[in-house]
């Protein structure tokens, strides 16, 4: 188990026991030394029971139980709760607005134990009846519930590519010498994934006749194409037969694309037969450019491919520089120097630091004096690593009056300013559109934070409307930053063809709180790729020579 694995079975382990009604002092423990240890820079299983315990925010009995889990991948006092845990009461740590003592009430006090359960409680009204409820709080949970059941058999597509190689493995044992291709939402690079699907070159009872073998994989009823069987590992796996008379590239092409791209495509060309054995030769045979799957979503793509134009898209290797990243002056896990070194060890130009601001006090927030500090921290970094160079920036907090926290004299002190949202989230979009459209009418924002706040799967954001945002970013040189964070990936890929449209920038930013979060830059060029970003529109693709003009003509 890695860090991040330990971290998530200790925070479960704190919430267990505050469901379970045990010792509060004990659960607060276990809570503090998973948010130490998703800090810790090194890996625990690297560290002794006494070298854990000393770091802060861990004691022995945490220590103790990270060395368990580091060494056998267990921890006994976990799975004796889940055992004693119903499995929908574990289930309502999902919900947004309850927390572990209040599904302890649900539970104990109310005798419910599925969120099914929960919801109908609500319906009628009984749960603003308990203490520590009332009509809001009842609101809020039916908001929530609905929001989850929605969403419940997805997974952010980070958690489901480490799947991709292992399903691939096992069904190229099973089917040696037979064509199978990743297809569907994976292939498509959405943001959330429903079904891992792959498209095998055989007729579906053949499949079946194999896969239904395999003790770990239950089959469900009634699919048909694909074939779907539910999994040990947290996924639905989606197969896709093939038929007598199909042409194998041209149903991949098919299940990988939006039903829009396939439905125009199909409308307005021949579409190839046997004769081909793969994209690039489908997409030549109708005389058009070849279209990724990422990018098979819109007319527009096709209009593109067809009249020979389509863009060459955004790659990883095109982000030259960390813009937004936090060190360990707020609530980042390492130091300046270190986060600055392993930007250059990896190859970038420059690194932005955004520390959150003042307003941010759950997050070690900067004040004047701090601040003062750090950028006298900084430059002494930039003599010693040049020609490398960290710009001065700041998260600043939108207020609810739109202001940003900090005067005008410490705003113009730093390179750059990013503004985001970060408290108040339920808003109306009234309120939400307020702040947001004074925030970037303030001269010192340089790019809007996350547009929406939204966390993928937990929780919808703040609603908005887009197209009078990037028109304001447009009108006052703000550039939008696509948040790389898988949780996150906000602004959605879907409004980017519009800010483009308006020339405003984008800038894929990792929102990295340790140096691995700098690799999250991936899934927001994933994104990035379905709304035909090119590198040219995106900030941090900027040279450091073109990113420090950018920066100096805004201080002018």
């Amino acid at each position: 188990m890695d860090n991040v694995q330990i971290a998530d079975s200790l925070s479960l382990l704190s919430k267990l026991m505050d469901i379970h009604g045990e010792n509060s002092f004990k659960s607060k423990s276990y809570a503090s030394a998973a948010f130490a240890l998703e800090r810790l820079a090194v890996p625990a299983s690297e560290l002794s029971i006494d070298k854990l315990a000393a770091i802060k925010g861990i004691g022995q009995s945490s220590a103790q139980k990270i060395r368990e889990m580091a060494d056998s991948g267990k921890l006994q006092i976990l799975e004796s709760l889940i055992s004693q845990t119903p499995p929908g009461v574990i289930d309502m740590l999902q919900i947004k607005g309850i927390g572990p003592k209040k599904i302890h009430s649900i539970w104990k006090e109310m005798g419910i134990e599925t969120v099914g359960e929960l919801l109908y409680a609500c319906q009628e009204n009984r749960l603003k009846m308990y203490k520590g409820f009332g009509e809001k709080t009842q609101q809020n949970v039916m908001e929530s519930i609905r929001f989850y059941q929605q969403h419940e058999h997805q997974q952010l597509y980070a958690q489901a590519e480490p799947l991709v190689p292992v399903f691939q493995s096992f069904l190229v044992k099973c089917f040696p010498g037979t064509g199978i291709l990743l297809t569907g939402a994976m292939a498509r690079q959405m943001e959330t994934i429903e079904t891992l699907d792959f498209i095998i070159q055989l007729p579906a009872s053949h499949i079946r006749k194999v896969i239904d073998l395999v003790p770990e994989f239950q089959y469900v009823a009634d699919s048909a194409n694909p074939m779907l069987y539910k999994t040990g590992m947290g996924i639905t796996l989606g197969l896709y037969c093939l038929e007598a008379g199909e042409s194998f590239i041209a149903s991949h092409i098919q299940h990988s694309s939006s039903e829009l791209f396939w439905n125009t495509l199909t409308e307005n060309y021949p579409i190839p037969g046997d004769n081909v054995n793969n994209e690039e030769a489908f997409f030549a045979k109708l005389s058009m450019q070849h279209i990724p799957a990422a990018a098979r979503e819109s007319v527009e793509a096709l209009k593109l491919a067809a009249a020979g134009k389509f863009p060459e898209l955004i790659t990883e290797k095109d982000i030259r520089g960390i813009i937004h990243s936090h060190s360990n002056w707020s609530d980042g896990s390492q130091s300046l120097e270190e986060m600055a070194r392993t930007a250059m060890a990896e190859g970038y130009e420059y690194l932005v630091i955004s520390d959150h601001s003042q307003s941010a006090f759950y997050a070690n927030g900067l004040n004047a004096d701090r601040i003062r500090e750090q950028h006298k921290q900084i430059d002494e970094l930039n003599k010693a690593l040049q020609p490398f160079r960290i710009f001065k920036s700041i998260e600043a907090d939108i207020l609810n009056d739109g202001s940003l926290d900090y005067p005008d004299e410490i705003l113009a002190s730093f390179d750059l300013v990013i503004a985001s949202v970060h408290s108040n989230l339920k808003m109306t979009e009234e309120k939400a559109m307020m702040r947001l459209l004074k925030a970037i009418e303030n001269p010192y924002t340089r790019i809007l934070g996350h547009i929406t706040g939204r966390l993928l799967l937990s929780r919808p954001g703040y609603p908005v409307n887009h197209e009078r945002i990037i028109d304001a970013c447009a009108a006052n040189d703000v550039v939008i930053e696509l948040n790389a964070n898988p949780n996150r990936l906000d602004i959605d890929w879907r409004h980017i063809a519009y800010a483009l449209e308006k020339n405003v920038l984008i800038s894929i930013n990792p929102d990295a709180h340790h140096t691995d979060g700098f690799h999250d830059n991936a899934y927001g060029v994933r994104v990035a790729q379905k709304a035909l970003l090119k590198k040219e529109r995106n900030l941090s693709s900027f040279s450091l020579e073109a990113f420090t003009a950018f920066v100096e003509k805004r201080k002018r």
